[in-house]
């Protein structure tokens, strides 16, 4: 069967949408991690927004662009995580008069400043770290920002990091400020690994970036999340 026969065959077109929505499974999971994120570090209003609805833009847009029918389950899942992450970071762009008046960009800025060399910024991506974090009860307070207790009850960051008992009150305290400490675009990588469950390469692919900055990113967030939650 040619393309365009396959474009007007109803039965190609049922497999095909059916791969489209199973590849919302994991998307779902880290939309509503990356919204969680911004309400609780006052980047956008509290249930301003919706995982679906954000989600059902992006599944709008992945069709408006034109698609290939014979794409595997793999491909779609990619592009659709494409769309939707870009779509996340203009939205906090957007939104993020309400932290303070200032842009994303200033406000991770700022946030570099504090950390003194824990993370450095390239021509080729924001910020990435360049050691391990430390005292982030410290860095915290300095920049007095408001403490939230994390209360995700899935145990995504326990099976993707290795850590137990994160559901003590001391633990998702400690994980509510790492969050809220951590630069939007580094926790972007963890959420995408975590909530994503995306390969290295995946999210190289996502974000534009080498595979290698993606697993250094990713071993010293692991490193440190290990070191502060146990």
């Amino acid at each position: 069967m040619c393309t365009i026969d396959k474009l007007t065959d109803k039965n190609t077109q049922t497999e095909f949408n059916k791969k489209v929505v199973s590849a919302t499974q994991h998307l779902q999971a880290y939309v509503k991690h990356r919204l969680y994120i911004a309400e609780s570090t006052k980047i956008i209003p509290k249930n301003m927004y919706k995982s679906h609805d954000i989600i059902d833009e992006g599944i709008a847009k992945f069709y408006e662009q034109g698609y290939n029918i014979d794409a595997d389950a793999a491909s779609i899942k990619i592009e659709l995580f494409k769309i939707v992450d870009t779509d996340l970071d203009e939205l906090f762009k957007k939104e993020a008069f309400h932290q303070n008046t200032m842009s994303t960009h200033s406000i991770l800025i700022d946030e570099l400043d504090g950390l003194d060399e824990a993370f450095t910024a390239d021509e080729g991506f924001d910020f990435i770290m360049n050691e391990e974090l430390s005292d982030i009860s410290y860095h915290q307070d300095h920049e007095n920002k408001q403490v939230f207790v994390y209360d995700d009850k899935n145990a995504a960051i326990e099976n993707a990091f290795e850590i137990s008992n994160i559901s003590t009150k001391r633990n998702k305290h400690l994980l509510g400020k790492y969050y809220t400490w951590l630069p939007l675009k580094v926790s972007d990588i963890v959420d995408l690994f975590v909530f994503g469950k995306l390969s290295f390469e995946d999210i190289a692919t996502i974000k534009n970036i080498e595979v290698k900055r993606v697993e250094r990113i990713l071993e010293l967030a692991i490193e440190d999340f290990k070191e502060h939650l146990t």
